[in-house]
Formats: C-alpha cells, sequence, structure tokens
C-alpha cells in the first residue's frame, strides 16, 4: 500500500498542472478550452484507427450521453466492432461522460474495496499519468480490437498531418514530437487532451430535470441525499412531479431501493452528485449469449464460449496481486454513473445496460436488482463472488420498480423547463 500512496501523492502533483494549462486556454463562458477543443477534435477523429472510419464517439456518442449510439447493436450483442469490423471486445462501452472525477485507482482499507481507476476492470488505474481518464484514453488506438493503430508512432504521425496540428503547438508549445524520443512525451500529451475534453462542460454539462430539482431544493434549504419515504412530500412542488420524486426516495431510501449505496447522492467536485462511488461489484449479471467475444478466434479469445469475464480480479492478477487479492475481485465490474442512463434519440431506440449489455431496458435492469433471488433468471456470470447483501430480493412492487425508473428518466442532459 504505501508504493499506491506514493504514486496517488505524485499523480495529484501533474493533474494540478494539467488542471492549470486548462484554465489558462479558456475563452468566454460557455467555450471549451483551447485544450479541451484539441481533445473533441481527437475525439472525434476517424482517421485515427486502421483501417480509418472508427473515432472514440463511434462507440461514445453524445446523443446518448457518450456510450454505444447504434439501437440495433444495444438490442443485440451490445458489444460494438472495432475499426476491423470482424473483430469485436469483450463489453459494452461505457459512458465517457461524467467520468473524470474518478480518483486513482486505491484500496480503501477500511471499506475494504477496490476504487477509481477507468474501465469496466479498473486497469487504467492513473498510476502512470496520475490521471485515470487520460491512461484510458491511451488504451483503445491501440487495442487491435478497437481502433487498431499499430503504434504510438502512427497515431503520432497522423496528428501531426491533420488540420488539428497546430491547434495542437498551440496548446502544448510544440508541434508533435515523432521521434523517438519524442514519442511517448506527445502520446501522453494526445490523451491528456482528450481527457481535457472528457471534463469539458460540453460532455458534463450537469443539466438535467434533477439538476434543475436540485438548486430549487438547495435554494429551499433542502438536503436531497436526505430523501427517503418517510419524508418525501417535503420535496415536492420543485420541478420534479410527485411521481418523480417518490421514484427518487424509493431510489435513495435504505431500506427500499438502495440504489444511492452505490449510486451515490454526494455531491462531487462539481457541487452535483455523479450517482457513482467509483466501486467495483458483481451484481450476478447473466452470460449476454450475443456476445461476439465468444465467436472470437483462438488468437483473442482462447477460451472461445467458455470465456468468463474476470472483471477487476482478472485486471488484478494481470498486475500481478496474489491470489488472496484478486480471487474475490473476479467478477467484479466498475459502477457506472447513471447520469444520461436513459438519454436516447428518440423513443424506440434501445441502449443496453450491464457491463456486458445482457439488459435491454432500465425497468429490466431494475427488475432484475428487486427479484434476482426469488425468480426464474439465468444464472451469473460468475457466482462466487455475487452481492446478495444490496440486491437480489427487495420486495419492491410492480409500481415501485416503475417510479424508480421514472426518477432515472430525469437524469438526461438537456432539460428545458
Amino acid at each position: 500500500m504505501t508504493r499506491i500512496r506514493v504514486l496517488i501523492m505524485a499523480s495529484a502533483v501533474a493533474i494540478l498542472a494539467i488542471a492549470g494549462l486548462a484554465l489558462a486556454g479558456v475563452g468566454a463562458a460557455g467555450s471549451l478550452s483551447t485544450l479541451e477543443e484539441l481533445g473533441k477534435a481527437l475525439f472525434f477523429d476517424t482517421q485515427l484507427s486502421t483501417p480509418p472510419g472508427q473515432s472514440c464517439a463511434t462507440c461514445h456518442a453524445p446523443e446518448v450521453g457518450y456510450t454505444g449510439p447504434d439501437s440495433a447493436i444495444n438490442a443485440g450483442p451490445a458489444v460494438y466492432p472495432g475499426a476491423v469490423h470482424t473483430r469485436a471486445g469483450n463489453r459494452k462501452p461505457p459512458a465517457a461522460a461524467y467520468g473524470g472525477e474518478s480518483p486513482i485507482f486505491y484500496f480503501d482499507e477500511v471499506e475494504g474495496l477496490w476504487i477509481g481507476g477507468m474501465f469496466w476492470d479498473g486497469r487504467a488505474t492513473g498510476w502512470t499519468l496520475g490521471d485515470p481518464l487520460a491512461e484510458q484514453a491511451q488504451g483503445p488506438f491501440l487495442n487491435p480490437l478497437e481502433q487498431n493503430m499499430p503504434s504510438a508512432k502512427q497515431v503520432c504521425l497522423k496528428v501531426r498531418k491533420l488540420d488539428y496540428a497546430g491547434l495542437f503547438a498551440k496548446v502544448w508549445g510544440e508541434p508533435p514530437d515523432c521521434s523517438s524520443a519524442g514519442i511517448a512525451l506527445t502520446y501522453e500529451r494526445i490523451a491528456r487532451a482528450i481527457a481535457a475534453y472528457e471534463r469539458s462542460a460540453e460532455v458534463n454539462p450537469f443539466s438535467s430535470k434533477f439538476d434543475a430539482f436540485w438548486d430549487q431544493a438547495t435554494t429551499a434549504g433542502l438536503d436531497v441525499t436526505a430523501i427517503n419515504m418517510m419524508n418525501w412530500g417535503d420535496y415536492t412542488g420543485l420541478e420534479l412531479t410527485d411521481d418523480e420524486v417518490l421514484g427518487l426516495a424509493l431510489f435513495n431510501d435504505e431500506g427500499k431501493g438502495k440504489c444511492s449505496l452505490c449510486h451515490l447522492l454526494t455531491p462531487g467536485e462539481g457541487d452535483r452528485p455523479v450517482f457513482t462511488d467509483f466501486t467495483y461489484d458483481n451484481l450476478g449479471v447473466p452470460k449476454n449469449p450475443d456476445n461476439p467475444f465468444y465467436d472470437m478466434p483462438r488468437k483473442w479469445n482462447p477460451d472461445g464460449k467458455a470465456w468468463i469475464d474476470p472483471g477487476l480480479g482478472g485486471f488484478l492478477k494481470s498486475a500481478g496481486y496474489d491470489a488472496e487479492v484478486y480471487e474475490p475481485e473476479l467478477g467484479k465490474h466498475k459502477v457506472p454513473t447513471l447520469r444520461n442512463v436513459d438519454l436516447r434519440p428518440s423513443p424506440e431506440f434501445v441502449k443496453a445496460f450491464g457491463h456486458n449489455g445482457y439488459f435491454k431496458s432500465l425497468l429490466e435492469i431494475t427488475e432484475f436488482y428487486n427479484t434476482r433471488d426469488v425468480a426464474m433468471w439465468p444464472a451469473p456470470e460468475y457466482a462466487a463472488t455475487v452481492n446478495t447483501d444490496e440486491l437480489g430480493d427487495l420486495g419492491l412492487t410492480d409500481t415501485e420498480e416503475e417510479l424508480i425508473v421514472l426518477f432515472m428518466t430525469t437524469l438526461s442532459d438537456g432539460y428545458q423547463p
């Protein structure tokens, strides 16, 4: 643990330095800084893949809350093909928005929990760059199952030739250096720019109906984090409908929905909740039989149909931790933000839920949380570490499930009163 604490301290200095650079480029209110503009250009650039055609936004599009934008894929495999369309990863795209507050990956000895990092399994720890979000941004470019670029140098060479190369030089004080001595720093700068965009107000506007309610409740002197089934009536008449408020009360009540035990209402760095505690859990999600990874060649998936997603435990094992550390974490995946969880371009558009996209509606996954242990659901993908304390037999009625879902629809950005 000493090594991790040292890394966290060193990383904090790096994050502050990058924050200072971003602030130095801020323009008029509501605009992107020059660093964020560079990150946006990189995020949407379809030239940064082999073959060209896939960008970060291909799997993380704004119209659906920066996750998968293809309804047909979401309704079936949920896992997106890479630039080489016969290849696919093994998990559905998580949201790229509202993840910037995730801390550097560490073990909380008091709670006995791993916290922070990025990706479903936490492998973008932040231990190297001091920023998990930037480390995550470095991954897909070089992943042969995603953007399939052959090397960091090739990413650099492409960036150097594109229209925004001048913006790169403006931000960093020099053009992309693709020499053997400069490539590591250039690739880091590319990732930090993407992370800056992913932290920007454009990606994280906090502009949902819930945010309007939060503001009104705060002005009225009400603590939203204290709402429950006993006092929910005190929170009515403040932007949300009575049913939406009741759904929030069910969501937050530790004797009913228990959702906020992991999807916290506690305000984060932006003085608003991001609806995650950045921990890892095994909900008992069944296998997604349509996951294309099962049919990938042995080069990518030597286990074939027998493959089991190891989640956090798999990363910890690969990082060299002992079995007594990684085995209790097998099958666990990161708790996602619920912001924009229902954002979609039309009511008919299908979104997928769970790390493997098994669930195809908010009501379905809410019902699973409620009835997993008392109804006929398929077996969990990995049974040994399933959370049986906080979900599985909540005793919610059908109406209460629907009210919780109704509340979650108020978390979509772009609300106009």
